[in-house]
């Protein structure tokens, strides 16, 4: 595959980064994950904020320019012969001394990277997905909000946790959560809502989640639908009474939830199962981002 370093593109076996960039030292450096539909990427504004607000905080001095970046993509998905694809924007801190430093990063590295996306099948995306609660948990983010950083060893360990659970063989299972305290975080990649009493509920920022462009892009259309959003702190045993879940990341978009899994592989949504999948305040979500998915290609 082609990707591009530095804004050049060149053959992934051929790209190198420095010994001495501090991303690959001490994990400084952040990534957006997206994808395009029709050539387009989506949402891109979005990512590019979020990923200049972090490398404000991190002392990395980089602003993406939204032009450029949409370029790039044009040219990839060109050169490796795709009509979309999924992109990984990586900065790191670049080369610097070897040791902590006590001034910002100057000369940081880009990664623009793709790989080819599976056809979308908007009836499996319907199906839904499992949920496999996790004895790991979240751990709390390093500064005041959590960034999307290259620091990912308690995502790792957290699948590798998934390895211990036969029923959890299958693509369509993510791995979900808590916080120390025991209230319900976040998916390995996703972020999580469910549907109670007609509100949209999902965790608030407080609990160290990521703040994920699709999750607050589903709150937008949600609002703009006349669903009350509700963010808070929320236990298991209120996940499992809810009427409908749904998780969302920017490659997967929206997907349902049919089953929570204990450690023992029983499924602890109330009645056994979720059987009306999508819920009907899903399924005008998937709708809704269908609708916006036509408007912004």
């Amino acid at each position: 595959m082609k990707i591009s370093l530095n804004g050049r593109l060149i053959d992934d076996q051929e790209a190198v980064i420095s010994i001495y960039d501090h991303g690959f030292l001490y994990g400084m450096g952040l990534f957006e994950t997206f994808r395009t539909y029709e050539g387009r990427p989506f949402l891109l504004a979005q990512h590019l904020e979020r990923l200049t607000a972090g490398c404000e905080e991190l002392g990395i001095s980089f602003e993406p320019d939204q032009e450029r970046v949409h370029e790039l993509v044009q040219s990839l998905l060109q050169a490796n012969g795709l009509e979309d694809g999924y992109f990984r924007y990586t900065i790191t801190a670049g080369d610097d001394l070897l040791g902590l430093p006590g001034h910002s990063y100057e000369r940081p590295t880009e990664i623009l990277y793709v790989k080819g996306l599976p056809p979308r099948n908007r009836q499996q995306m319907r199906q839904g997905k499992a949920l496999q609660l996790l004895d790991l948990r979240r751990n709390t983010p390093e500064g005041t909000v959590r960034l999307k950083s290259l620091h990912y060893m308690n995502n790792i360990l957290a699948k590798r946790e998934m390895l211990q659970y036969p029923w959890t063989a299958a693509s369509t299972v993510e791995g979900l959560m808590l916080t120390e305290e025991g209230y319900v975080a976040e998916g390995i990649v996703s972020n999580i809502f469910f549907v109670s009493e007609g509100k949209l509920c999902t965790p608030a920022l407080t609990t160290g989640i990521l703040p994920g462009i699709t999750r607050q892009f589903i709150m937008d259309i949600a609002v703009e639908a006349g669903v009350s959003i509700e963010e808070g702190l929320y236990t298991v045993e209120q996940l499992q009474q809810a009427d409908e879940i749904l998780m969302t990341n920017s490659i997967q978009e929206i997907s349902p939830v049919h089953t929570l899994w204990n450690r023992e592989g029983t499924n602890v949504l109330k009645g056994g199962s979720l059987l009306s999948v999508p819920g009907l305040i899903t399924e005008m979500l998937m709708n809704k981002y269908q609708q916006h998915i036509g408007s912004e290609t």
